[in-house]
């Protein structure tokens, strides 16, 4: 029987749209968070507003400003340095595991979402294509067996989302960055552990790269 998905209550829908503006670079870094504003926006209260703020603070995607109140939280470059380092740690070990227990269906789904990624990408629809390149992933994580990793990973990944959504303002890595996705998948269905991790370490590190030469704005 089919998974019925439970209705998302109003905070809900009002934290993955706030969410999902900070993630792709819609609200940049600095931005102030004006609560009426973002009721109107949203058609939602000031407490659902307050109450999504708060939570997006523990995300570290806002930041609290003294006597000022919240601003959308930046991303310094070691920050960015570290989380592409637990990245290349966490995936690198996950992709490995993948290649022992992957299976011919796992395979075709890893392809599609590949497919859809690309597509999306090429019609800009950047919001579309984090949320598939976060499937892409946890498929591989969950069929690696690699649970508690995945929750490790999931911690991360509203920064993680930032880091890809400012990569991808890059020339050429909306075409790169998804061939290293289809290369990964041919190393996993080949049974190739070792090159499997060398295209995932050579994607991360080409997206470090790239991210430590963007502004990625200020919180000050």
């Amino acid at each position: 029987m089919q998974k019925v998905e439970r209705p998302k209550t109003l905070k809900e829908s009002a934290l993955m749209t706030l969410r999902d503006a900070i993630t792709s670079n819609t609200l940049k870094p600095g931005t102030r968070l004006v609560e009426r504003t973002l009721c109107e926006t949203m058609g939602v209260s000031r407490t659902v507003v307050r109450e999504c703020i708060r939570h997006l603070e523990s995300e570290h995607l806002v930041k609290g400003i003294p006597n000022s109140g919240f601003i959308v939280a930046s991303i310094s470059d070691e920050e960015a340095r570290e989380i592409y380092e637990i990245r290349a740690l966490l995936e690198g070990t996950a992709v490995k595991a993948c290649c022992e227990v992957i299976t011919p269906e796992v395979i075709s789904q890893l392809y599609a979402l590949h497919d859809d990624i690309a597509l999306h990408l090429s019609k800009d629809d950047i919001k579309t294509a984090l949320k598939l390149t976060t499937a892409f992933y946890e498929l591989i994580f969950k069929t690696a067996h690699k649970h508690v990793a995945w929750v490790l990973v999931e911690q991360l990944n509203s920064r993680i989302s930032r880091l890809r959504a400012y990569t991808l303002s890059a020339k050429g890595r909306k075409i790169s960055g998804p061939k290293d996705l289809y290369d990964m998948v041919k190393a996993l269905e080949d049974h190739n552990p070792e090159a499997a991790v060398e295209i995932c370490e050579r994607h991360l590190r080409e997206a470090y790269e790239i991210a430590s030469t963007i502004d990625k704005g200020s919180d000050t």
